[in-house]
């Protein structure tokens, strides 16, 4: 039984590889295969139910080695998108897949029309959201160990956001839902401006990060030291080795993947702590994050889903967090819960009174002011007139 502990944490993997295999398919595989994908999370996650196991694993290394995958496995899934859009055979790849597989991969890209490319940059960023965010997010927590802090790095640069290591460490979770945090959405705010607000916000406070940390050591903002700018020159780096394998429309695809990877993360960070308010002198507590135990995605994501634990505590490893089932809950899993905050109207709809219900349940007294301060800043009928009940 144990041993289905450990091996359920490669159903990301499993994810992953499937991208793989319908990208090199080619037509209308792609789509299909991104339709798979979506149907995985969002039909899995309301037919599974929930995981609240906690099992003590005696070997961590193996799941810290399943984080370490993740890079040599999105390196491949990126590497086979942007062949399927560049016209050249890279590397020989698409000959050595056809001789291996006797399926003409090469016939299958040049069969592919322009939207299921679409379909392509959806699913490749998909990928890069999950694939390169998750465990880099868990990776860049391990400020200790230089090999996850390089892997997980790496892993973020897919999406242009290796200042996600130092803001979302050192800013997010010391500011965590407070007006002070550029992750945390107030209440009332359009997800499509909070992954512009975000996304500035975060990078403007993640330069202040590292240039007091450089300060500190009597060294120039300006210095190869500065973790800010050689993070974005790995980003660059990427961006040079997509032009390489099939010029300015591969370069393009590329950087609107990974764009859209970085939204997807912003989004998250929406969902994580839409409406939450808290004194920046008080400690985070698990009240102060929705929650949820989805089992399809807390087995695809390391755990990402027990995020009031995680927030509670931000050094314990992915396999260590416990479920808080009395935490406050997230409307489902991950992705369909991406979807719903992706459609504005609808999200405000369910999130408002899970929003009341905080205020209520969880919210201490100062909370409770400053949650009626938010009320009435929101815009949202319902939240305004909560405050005259």
């Amino acid at each position: 039984m144990m041993l289905l502990h450990y091996l359920k944490y490669f159903l990301f993997h499993a994810i992953g590889l499937l991208s793989i295999v319908v990208l090199l398919a080619g037509g209308y595989w792609i789509s299909l295969g991104l339709a798979a994908i979506l149907a995985i999370y969002l039909i899995g996650d309301g037919l599974s139910g929930d995981d609240t196991n906690t099992p003590e694993f005696k070997y961590p290394q193996i799941l810290t080695f399943q984080l370490w995958m993740a890079l040599p496995l999105l390196c491949l899934i990126v590497f086979t998108s942007l062949w399927t859009f560049s016209s050249a055979d890279v590397l020989g790849f698409g000959a050595w897949i056809t001789d291996l597989t006797g399926y003409d991969v090469i016939g299958a890209r040049e069969a592919t029309g322009f939207g299921h490319h679409i379909a392509g940059i959806l699913l490749t960023g998909l990928m890069i959201g999950m694939i390169g965010t998750i465990p880099g997010h868990e990776l860049t927590h391990r400020t200790w160990d230089p090999v996850s802090m390089f892997i997980g790095r790496w892993l973020l640069a897919f999406s242009f956001d290796t200042v996600f290591s130092i803001e979302h460490v050192y800013g997010h979770h010391r500011y965590v839902s407070t007006t002070e945090d550029p992750a945390t959405a107030p209440r009332g705010r359009n997800v499509y401006f909070h992954v512009l607000a975000s996304t500035l916000k975060g990078n403007v406070s993640a330069w202040k990060i590292e240039k007091r940390r450089l300060s500190r050591k009597g060294l120039s903002v300006w210095s190869w030291r500065n973790a800010v700018l050689r993070g974005h020159m790995m980003s660059l780096a990427l961006v040079a080795c997509a032009f390489a394998m099939g010029g300015v429309g591969t370069a393009i695809y590329f950087i609107v993947s990974a764009l859209w990877g970085k939204a997807l993360l912003e989004i998250v960070n929406y969902m994580e702590h839409y409406g939450m308010v808290r004194n920046p002198q008080t400690p985070v507590q698990p009240r102060h994050s929705w929650n949820t135990n989805k089992r399809i995605s807390s087995w695809t994501m390391f755990n990402l889903t027990r995020h009031s634990h995680h927030h509670a505590q931000g050094e314990v490893p992915y396999q260590d967090l416990k479920p808080f089932p009395e935490a406050p809950m997230m409307i489902s899993g991950y992705l369909t819960t991406i979807v719903v905050a992706m459609i504005p109207p609808l999200w405000h709809k369910m999130m408002t009174p899970k929003v009341l219900e905080w205020d209520r349940t969880f919210a201490s007294d100062e909370e409770k002011v400053l949650a009626a301060q938010a009320n009435l800043q929101s815009g949202i009928p319902a939240l305004i007139n909560a405050n005259r009940n």
